[in-house]
Protein backbone atom coordinates (compact mmCIF):
# COMPACT_ATOMS: atom_id res chain seq x y z
CA UNK A 1 0.00 0.00 0.00
CA UNK A 2 1.51 3.27 -0.99
CA UNK A 3 0.58 6.72 -0.47
CA UNK A 4 2.03 9.02 -3.32
CA UNK A 5 0.72 12.32 -1.66
CA UNK A 6 2.70 14.74 0.21
CA UNK A 7 2.35 15.99 3.71
CA UNK A 8 3.23 19.55 4.97
CA UNK A 9 3.68 17.56 8.12
CA UNK A 10 4.92 14.18 9.66
CA UNK A 11 5.37 14.24 13.46
CA UNK A 12 6.49 11.12 14.54
CA UNK A 13 5.82 10.07 18.25
CA UNK A 14 2.76 10.26 20.18
CA UNK A 15 4.03 11.81 23.95
CA UNK A 16 3.46 14.57 25.31
CA UNK A 17 6.09 16.52 22.85
CA UNK A 18 4.57 14.84 19.78
CA UNK A 19 0.75 15.44 20.29
CA UNK A 20 1.63 19.41 21.76
CA UNK A 21 3.48 19.57 18.48
CA UNK A 22 -0.02 17.89 16.64
CA UNK A 23 -2.13 20.41 18.66
CA UNK A 24 -0.60 23.25 17.50
CA UNK A 25 0.07 22.35 14.00
CA UNK A 26 -3.42 21.32 13.46
CA UNK A 27 -4.55 24.57 15.28
CA UNK A 28 -2.11 26.41 12.48
CA UNK A 29 -4.45 24.74 9.71
CA UNK A 30 -0.90 23.20 8.66
CA UNK A 31 -3.05 19.08 8.59
CA UNK A 32 -0.51 17.23 10.72
CA UNK A 33 0.01 13.18 10.55
CA UNK A 34 1.11 11.65 13.68
CA UNK A 35 3.25 8.44 12.86
CA UNK A 36 2.41 7.28 16.73
CA UNK A 37 3.54 3.95 16.88
CA UNK A 38 3.10 0.80 18.21
CA UNK A 39 4.00 1.85 21.91
CA UNK A 40 1.56 4.98 21.05
CA UNK A 41 1.53 8.03 24.32
CA UNK A 42 5.43 7.47 25.52
CA UNK A 43 6.54 7.13 28.94
CA UNK A 44 3.70 8.46 30.73
CA UNK A 45 1.99 5.10 29.52
CA UNK A 46 3.76 3.41 32.16
CA UNK A 47 3.10 5.84 34.61
CA UNK A 48 -0.22 5.53 37.39
CA UNK A 49 -0.56 9.41 38.87
CA UNK A 50 0.76 12.66 37.30
CA UNK A 51 0.61 15.06 39.83
CA UNK A 52 2.86 17.75 38.39
CA UNK A 53 1.29 18.50 34.91
CA UNK A 54 -0.56 21.87 35.14
CA UNK A 55 -3.90 22.20 35.17
CA UNK A 56 -5.13 18.75 37.40
CA UNK A 57 -5.71 20.00 40.88
CA UNK A 58 -6.49 15.79 41.76
CA UNK A 59 -4.09 14.40 39.10
CA UNK A 60 -4.30 12.80 36.67
CA UNK A 61 -3.14 8.97 35.30
CA UNK A 62 -0.64 8.69 32.97
CA UNK A 63 -2.59 6.97 30.35
CA UNK A 64 -5.41 9.16 30.79
CA UNK A 65 -4.18 12.50 30.11
CA UNK A 66 -2.23 11.04 27.14
CA UNK A 67 -5.93 9.95 25.40
CA UNK A 68 -7.03 13.43 26.29
CA UNK A 69 -3.90 15.01 24.09
CA UNK A 70 -4.89 12.72 21.33
CA UNK A 71 -8.68 13.50 21.57
CA UNK A 72 -7.97 17.45 21.63
CA UNK A 73 -5.45 16.57 18.74
CA UNK A 74 -7.79 14.77 17.10
CA UNK A 75 -10.49 17.47 17.38
CA UNK A 76 -8.61 20.19 15.29
CA UNK A 77 -8.04 17.48 12.28
CA UNK A 78 -5.19 15.67 13.18
CA UNK A 79 -4.79 12.11 11.67
CA UNK A 80 -2.82 9.16 13.08
CA UNK A 81 -0.95 6.08 12.03
CA UNK A 82 -0.72 3.31 14.40
CA UNK A 83 2.64 1.89 12.82
CA UNK A 84 6.38 1.93 13.95
CA UNK A 85 8.22 3.90 11.45
CA UNK A 86 10.80 1.69 9.80
CA UNK A 87 13.41 4.29 7.98
CA UNK A 88 13.33 7.68 6.58
CA UNK A 89 15.77 9.03 3.71
CA UNK A 90 16.09 13.00 4.79
CA UNK A 91 18.68 13.37 2.22
CA UNK A 92 15.92 14.40 -0.52
CA UNK A 93 12.82 16.69 -0.78
CA UNK A 94 10.02 16.23 0.25
CA UNK A 95 11.47 13.56 2.94
CA UNK A 96 10.56 9.73 2.74
CA UNK A 97 9.19 8.03 5.73
CA UNK A 98 8.66 4.37 5.40
CA UNK A 99 6.05 3.26 7.99
CA UNK A 100 5.23 -0.97 8.52
CA UNK A 101 3.20 -0.73 5.81
CA UNK A 102 3.71 2.58 3.85
CA UNK A 103 5.80 5.09 2.22
CA UNK A 104 5.13 8.31 3.38
CA UNK A 105 6.08 12.25 1.86
CA UNK A 106 6.48 14.87 3.84
CA UNK A 107 7.80 18.97 3.35
CA UNK A 108 8.53 19.26 6.72
CA UNK A 109 8.78 16.82 9.91
CA UNK A 110 8.92 17.05 13.94
CA UNK A 111 11.29 13.89 15.93
CA UNK A 112 9.35 13.14 19.01
CA UNK A 113 10.26 9.49 19.35
CA UNK A 114 11.32 10.31 23.06
CA UNK A 115 13.90 8.51 24.92
CA UNK A 116 13.57 5.13 27.28
CA UNK A 117 13.93 4.77 30.68
CA UNK A 118 16.49 1.56 31.12
CA UNK A 119 15.74 -1.01 32.91
CA UNK A 120 17.36 -4.09 34.52
CA UNK A 121 15.10 -6.47 32.71
CA UNK A 122 13.93 -8.64 35.04
CA UNK A 123 10.75 -10.25 35.47
CA UNK A 124 9.94 -9.20 38.98
CA UNK A 125 10.89 -5.60 37.36
CA UNK A 126 8.44 -5.84 34.84
CA UNK A 127 5.47 -6.89 36.48
CA UNK A 128 6.11 -3.88 39.47
CA UNK A 129 6.83 -1.05 37.06
CA UNK A 130 4.34 1.70 38.47
CA UNK A 131 3.50 -0.41 41.39
CA UNK A 132 6.72 0.57 43.56
CA UNK A 133 8.72 0.79 40.43
CA UNK A 134 9.61 3.72 39.06
CA UNK A 135 12.23 5.58 36.72
CA UNK A 136 11.46 9.52 37.86
CA UNK A 137 12.20 9.97 41.00
CA UNK A 138 10.56 13.83 39.86
CA UNK A 139 7.81 12.14 38.98
CA UNK A 140 6.95 9.97 41.56
CA UNK A 141 8.87 10.70 44.54
CA UNK A 142 6.60 12.49 46.07
CA UNK A 143 4.55 9.31 46.65
CA UNK A 144 7.15 7.77 48.90
CA UNK A 145 6.94 9.97 51.92
CA UNK A 146 8.48 8.70 54.75
CA UNK A 147 9.26 5.43 52.90
CA UNK A 148 12.24 3.29 52.58
CA UNK A 149 13.81 3.58 49.12
CA UNK A 150 16.27 1.90 46.89
CA UNK A 151 18.00 3.49 44.05
CA UNK A 152 20.16 1.63 41.44
CA UNK A 153 23.02 2.97 39.37
CA UNK A 154 26.26 4.87 39.67
CA UNK A 155 26.05 8.18 37.45
CA UNK A 156 24.66 11.43 37.27
CA UNK A 157 21.42 10.42 36.77
CA UNK A 158 21.35 7.88 39.99
CA UNK A 159 22.85 10.68 42.14
CA UNK A 160 19.86 12.92 40.83
CA UNK A 161 17.89 10.89 41.45
CA UNK A 162 18.74 10.02 44.97
CA UNK A 163 19.26 13.68 45.94
CA UNK A 164 15.79 14.49 44.83
CA UNK A 165 14.60 11.22 46.95
CA UNK A 166 16.15 12.35 49.95
CA UNK A 167 13.59 15.23 50.54
CA UNK A 168 10.95 12.48 50.77
CA UNK A 169 12.19 8.94 51.71
CA UNK A 170 12.88 7.90 55.59
CA UNK A 171 15.61 6.26 54.25
CA UNK A 172 17.15 5.89 50.54
CA UNK A 173 20.03 3.34 49.78
CA UNK A 174 22.09 3.64 46.81
CA UNK A 175 23.00 0.01 44.76
CA UNK A 176 25.75 0.40 42.76
CA UNK A 177 27.42 -3.06 41.02
CA UNK A 178 30.79 -1.00 41.13
CA UNK A 179 32.93 -0.11 44.44
CA UNK A 180 33.08 3.73 43.71
CA UNK A 181 30.44 5.89 41.81
CA UNK A 182 30.50 7.51 37.81
CA UNK A 183 29.12 10.63 38.82
CA UNK A 184 30.38 13.98 38.62
CA UNK A 185 32.12 14.58 42.12
CA UNK A 186 30.44 17.73 42.80
CA UNK A 187 27.32 15.63 42.92
CA UNK A 188 28.42 12.48 44.55
CA UNK A 189 29.43 14.80 47.33
CA UNK A 190 26.04 15.89 47.56
CA UNK A 191 24.58 13.05 48.00
CA UNK A 192 26.97 11.26 49.99
CA UNK A 193 26.47 14.23 52.64
CA UNK A 194 22.59 13.02 52.60
CA UNK A 195 22.04 12.01 56.60
CA UNK A 196 19.42 9.75 55.23
CA UNK A 197 21.18 8.15 52.08
CA UNK A 198 23.26 5.29 52.53
CA UNK A 199 25.02 3.00 50.03
CA UNK A 200 25.45 -0.73 49.01
CA UNK A 201 28.11 -1.74 46.48
CA UNK A 202 29.66 -4.30 43.90
CA UNK A 203 25.82 -5.44 44.49
CA UNK A 204 23.15 -6.06 41.93
CA UNK A 205 18.98 -6.84 42.33
CA UNK A 206 18.60 -9.94 41.55
CA UNK A 207 14.97 -9.88 42.24
CA UNK A 208 12.24 -7.81 43.58
CA UNK A 209 9.60 -9.18 46.15
CA UNK A 210 6.43 -8.33 46.89
CA UNK A 211 2.97 -9.13 44.50
CA UNK A 212 1.03 -6.30 44.33
CA UNK A 213 3.60 -3.76 45.37
CA UNK A 214 7.53 -3.53 45.95
CA UNK A 215 7.70 -5.25 49.66
CA UNK A 216 11.74 -5.49 49.27
CA UNK A 217 14.66 -6.75 47.17
CA UNK A 218 16.79 -9.49 46.97
CA UNK A 219 20.91 -8.59 46.35
CA UNK A 220 23.71 -10.39 45.34
CA UNK A 221 27.38 -9.23 45.78
CA UNK A 222 28.94 -9.67 42.53
CA UNK A 223 32.56 -10.11 44.55
CA UNK A 224 31.80 -12.85 47.20
CA UNK A 225 28.09 -14.35 45.76
CA UNK A 226 26.69 -13.42 49.02
CA UNK A 227 22.95 -13.19 48.39
CA UNK A 228 20.78 -10.49 51.09
CA UNK A 229 17.78 -9.02 51.36
CA UNK A 230 16.71 -5.63 51.68
CA UNK A 231 12.97 -4.50 52.75
CA UNK A 232 12.08 -1.28 50.57
CA UNK A 233 8.69 -0.04 49.14
CA UNK A 234 9.80 2.28 46.58
CA UNK A 235 12.20 1.45 43.97
CA UNK A 236 14.06 3.58 41.74
CA UNK A 237 16.03 2.35 37.97
CA UNK A 238 18.22 5.02 37.29
CA UNK A 239 21.07 3.36 34.73
CA UNK A 240 20.27 5.94 32.14
CA UNK A 241 17.94 6.61 29.08
CA UNK A 242 18.25 5.31 25.43
CA UNK A 243 16.80 7.92 22.57
CA UNK A 244 14.74 6.16 20.18
CA UNK A 245 16.94 7.25 17.80
CA UNK A 246 18.21 4.36 15.72
CA UNK A 247 15.89 4.36 12.37
CA UNK A 248 17.71 7.96 12.46
CA UNK A 249 21.45 6.83 11.83
CA UNK A 250 23.26 8.12 9.17
CA UNK A 251 20.29 10.42 8.26
CA UNK A 252 20.80 13.82 10.83
CA UNK A 253 23.82 14.79 13.38
CA UNK A 254 23.58 12.66 16.85
CA UNK A 255 25.83 13.27 19.66
CA UNK A 256 27.56 10.42 21.03
CA UNK A 257 25.38 8.72 23.17
CA UNK A 258 22.61 8.84 20.36
CA UNK A 259 20.26 11.70 21.53
CA UNK A 260 19.54 14.54 17.97
CA UNK A 261 22.03 16.94 18.18
CA UNK A 262 20.41 20.56 18.63
CA UNK A 263 21.49 22.85 16.36
CA UNK A 264 18.66 25.75 17.02
CA UNK A 265 15.95 25.87 19.20
CA UNK A 266 13.99 22.75 17.95
CA UNK A 267 16.06 22.77 14.53
CA UNK A 268 17.99 19.78 13.83
CA UNK A 269 21.26 19.50 11.16
CA UNK A 270 18.87 18.71 8.32
CA UNK A 271 16.86 21.61 6.65
CA UNK A 272 12.94 21.34 7.41
CA UNK A 273 13.31 18.52 10.39
CA UNK A 274 12.85 19.09 13.78
CA UNK A 275 12.52 17.68 17.11
CA UNK A 276 10.64 17.92 20.75
CA UNK A 277 10.91 16.22 23.89
CA UNK A 278 13.24 13.65 24.82
CA UNK A 279 15.06 12.49 21.63
CA UNK A 280 17.12 15.72 22.38
CA UNK A 281 16.80 16.47 25.88
CA UNK A 282 19.56 14.88 28.12
CA UNK A 283 18.49 16.64 31.70
CA UNK A 284 14.88 17.21 32.32
CA UNK A 285 13.04 14.35 30.89
CA UNK A 286 9.26 15.89 32.27
CA UNK A 287 6.00 15.68 30.58
CA UNK A 288 5.41 19.73 30.42
CA UNK A 289 9.29 20.47 29.32
CA UNK A 290 8.83 17.85 26.51
CA UNK A 291 5.10 19.65 25.43
CA UNK A 292 6.60 23.08 25.34
CA UNK A 293 9.57 21.30 23.15
CA UNK A 294 6.60 20.21 21.14
CA UNK A 295 4.94 23.76 20.85
CA UNK A 296 8.15 25.44 19.67
CA UNK A 297 8.51 23.09 16.99
CA UNK A 298 4.75 23.32 15.55
CA UNK A 299 5.35 27.12 15.81
CA UNK A 300 9.18 26.68 13.77
CA UNK A 301 7.61 24.28 11.50
CA UNK A 302 4.94 26.84 10.65
CA UNK A 303 7.21 29.52 9.85
CA UNK A 304 9.45 26.95 7.70
CA UNK A 305 6.54 26.10 5.70
CA UNK A 306 5.87 29.97 5.25
CA UNK A 307 9.15 30.31 3.91
CA UNK A 308 8.70 27.67 1.19
CA UNK A 309 5.97 29.35 0.01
Amino acid sequence: MENTQTEKLIIVGSGPAGLTAAIYAARGNLSPLVISGREAGGQLMLTTDVDDFPGFEEGIQGPDLMARMRKQAERFGTRFINEDVVSVDLKIKPFVIKTESLILYSDSLILATGASAMWLGLPSEKRLIGKGISSCAVCDGFFFKDKRIMVVGGGDTAMREAQHLSKYGKTVTVVHRRDSLRAQPALQELVKSKENVSFIWDSVIEEVLGEDKVTGVKLKNIKTGQISQVEIEGLFIAIGHKPNTDFLKGQLKLDERGYIAVNDETKTSVDGVFFAGDVADKRYKQAVTAAGTGTKAALDVEEYLEKLR
